[in-house]
Parts: structure tokens; C-alpha cells; sequence
């Protein structure tokens, strides 16, 4: 594997606008009443040493997708190889060969595989691998209100992820394509935050990818 590409969100910045969602279906063509992208409300829970009213509860928005673990049970179990792990560390379906059993979508810890019921086959996030292949970021990336999301290679460290540019912050006169293609870095935009601030959905050893960022409040996804 010559690389693990991943989306690491700032929970803190996320929310839940439901723009990632909405981009991704648009992107992606997603057929009504499924989601290879939603957004969780983890809750309002009781902070800690808190008594229990407002102000003294914590929540946050959880966007949730398929998480391109590095070593994903959904490859394990297709029967027919659909299911598989590419060089850039994306996991992908190959349509052809998909039988719509169903095996992976039981097998994923997260409930992020869905089946396509005009065509039969399994489908989920596949991190917009027709935008990344051309250099640019995945859909709900661009698209995020918050600006909480940021995409890149795990192997060169998630403060180098990069997100949109700040378009209001760019000079008079840019043009179009100026815009659309300027970045900024993760380790550069947000809040400084430390390494007990990262986590990652819990691993039952398939190890996932995406990272999430959550400062001053308790982590509820497991590790």
C-alpha cells in the first residue's frame, strides 16, 4: 500500500448542517433513502462533574461514513473480490462483480454499506475516487458549512490534510479556478488541539482510518 487516504473531522467546528450529506448524494447520484454519508447527534449528555441541567450537558454532531479501514472484515468476506483495498488505501466495490449478497454490508462495524435496490449491488462512500483521482477533494470535504472537514494520506500526518481555501481571505480579482483550488492545511486552520483530543470509531480489528477531532467534551464512539 503506498498510501491510506482519510478524512479527519473537527468535531468541534461540525454543525451539523447536513451539508456533507446532502453533497454526497448529489456527487455521487445516491438513491432516495440512502446515505453513504449521515450525520449522528451524540447527545446531550451530562459533562463531566456536571449537575445534570443546562449548561452542565455536552454534545456533538458525528458524521459517519464508511471509514476505508486498513484492514477492512467487508474484503474478507466477498465472496466474488468486489469488495477490495486499493494502493491509496481507499476500499472500493467493483459493481461487475458485486452479486448483492449482502455479506460485507453484515460484516462493516458501522452500518455505512447499503444495497442499491434498482441495481442490485452493494454501495457505500467511496472518498469521490473520480474527484481524488484528479486531484481534488471529496465532495462533502468542499462542501462542509463548518469547515471541518479535511482530507489527505494518514502517512504525511493528518495537520498536513488539507480543506477549501478561505475564499474570503483571497485578494480582489481571482478567478474562478483561482478559487476552486485553494487549500488550506489542518495543522494551519484549526484550534491547537493535543493528541487526547484525536480518536477513531471503535476498532474490533479492522482499524479505521478517519480521524475526529473533540476537545473539552467526552469522546463517546470508543476507540
Amino acid at each position: 500500500m503506498m498510501a491510506q487516504y482519510a478524512i479527519a473531522t473537527d468535531l468541534n467546528r461540525c454543525v451539523g448542517c447536513l451539508a456533507c450529506s446532502v453533497a454526497c448524494k448529489v456527487a455521487n447520484s445516491v438513491p432516495i433513502g440512502s446515505y453513504w454519508n449521515k450525520v449522528l447527534r451524540v447527545g446531550p449528555n451530562l459533562s463531566k462533574d456536571g449537575t445534570g441541567h443546562f449548561p452542565d450537558v455536552e454534545m456533538y454532531y458525528l458524521p459517519l461514513q464508511c471509514q476505508h479501514c486498513a484492514d477492512p472484515e467487508c474484503v474478507k468476506v466477498c465472496p466474488t473480490g468486489a469488495s477490495r483495498k486499493l494502493e491509496d488505501g481507499t476500499v472500493q466495490i467493483d459493481k461487475s462483480k458485486c452479486i448483492g449478497c449482502q455479506f460485507c454490508a453484515m460484516s462493516c462495524p458501522y452500518n455505512v454499506r447499503y444495497l442499491n435496490e434498482e441495481e442490485r449491488v452493494v454501495e457505500k462512500c467511496t472518498l469521490c475516487e473520480q474527484k481524488i483521482a484528479q486531484g481534488e477533494l471529496p465532495q462533502c470535504v468542499t462542501q462542509c458549512g463548518g469547515r471541518a472537514r479535511f482530507f489527505g494520506d494518514l502517512m504525511q500526518g493528518i495537520e498536513n490534510f488539507e480543506g477549501p481555501g478561505d475564499y474570503s481571505a483571497l485578494d480582489g480579482g481571482k478567478g474562478y479556478e483561482d478559487v476552486y483550488g485553494a487549500r488550506v492545511k489542518l495543522g494551519d486552520y484549526v484550534e491547537t488541539f493535543e493528541q487526547s483530543d484525536v480518536h477513531r470509531l471503535l476498532n474490533v480489528g479492522n482499524n479505521p482510518s478517519f480521524v475526529y477531532i473533540l476537545r473539552n467534551r467526552t469522546w463517546q464512539g470508543g476507540e
